[in-house]
């Protein structure tokens, strides 16, 4: 008989306890209900979590360890290409962390008295820090923390896009927010997005008409975009034809040019 892995029933209960904390939150979640949907004594669980707040805190391990590692990968970089990576790779990892990060979004509160919300905040301060850059000034500091927000709250609060869709949306909007990270301040909005107010006409449709199949070229702002993302390296040429609503192949020809120029 092959012996229990020594993690396995706690990871169970992890698992388990992220699945009720989502659908009845964290407040509403007793100990005595993680431990009936497996079969357990609540004894048996509190011998790996020994109070209801360890469970949060060991659920928002994963994502405050990648996002530590994201920090101190960027910190080496050079100042604007640190902040182009760390808002990329912010956005990667709170995706990749989706569940677990709406469940400490509502329960934050929860967190005050331990060691987590400390590290929570010290991770907020050194991502404020990367995308300031150094020497920053006020209005470069509010920025840096507009942009975090930027980068964060509508993974949370916002449920009904396609995760690429989104991510594009939030690098977008944070680029104009930061007036050209990454030289791009002045790209459009991507397709599929809802335009901005200012947003210049030569991105937009003409109002009621529809036009078939996919458009074989793209606008200035649109060429911007997917430059940009290509350059990043966070988009495949699929990925950006998608997000732009066009062919694979104006894609590539666009990037043929941007080569060239």
């Amino acid at each position: 008989m092959t012996a229990e892995a020594p993690d396995d029933t706690r990871t169970q209960i992890l698992r388990v306890a992220l699945d009720l904390f989502a659908r009845y939150g964290y407040q509403r979640t007793s100990l005595r209900q993680i431990a009936e949907r497996l079969r357990l004594t609540k004894a048996g669980v509190l011998y790996h979590f020994p109070a209801k707040e360890d469970l949060l805190s060991a659920l928002t391990e994963p994502l405050l360890v990648d996002l530590e590692s994201l920090l101190d990968a960027t910190a080496a970089l050079p100042p604007p290409r640190a902040r182009e990576a760390l808002l990329a790779g912010w956005i990667d990892t709170l995706l990749r962390h989706r569940r677990p990060l709406r469940v400490l979004f509502h329960d934050i509160a929860m967190l005050s008295r331990g060691v987590t919300y400390h590290r929570i905040m010290q991770i907020a301060r050194r991502a404020n820090e990367i995308v300031a850059g150094p020497d920053a000034r006020r209005r470069e500091r509010v920025r840096a923390v507009q942009a975090i927000a930027m980068c964060s709250d509508p993974i949370v609060l916002i449920d009904d896009v396609p995760e690429e869709t989104l991510r594009a949306d939030m690098l977008d909007g944070v680029h104009r927010l930061l007036g050209g990270a990454g030289g791009a301040g002045d790209a459009g909005p991507p397709a599929g997005a809802e335009p901005l107010d200012g947003a210049s006409a030569g991105t937009r449709r003409t109002a009621g008409r529809r036009q078939p199949g996919r458009p074989r070229s793209m606008g200035p702002e649109q060429v911007r975009t997917a430059r940009r993302l290509h350059a990043a390296g966070t988009h495949s040429v699929d990925e950006i034809a998608t997000v732009l609503g066009v062919s694979r192949a104006t894609v590539y020809r666009h990037l043929d040019r941007s080569d060239a120029d």
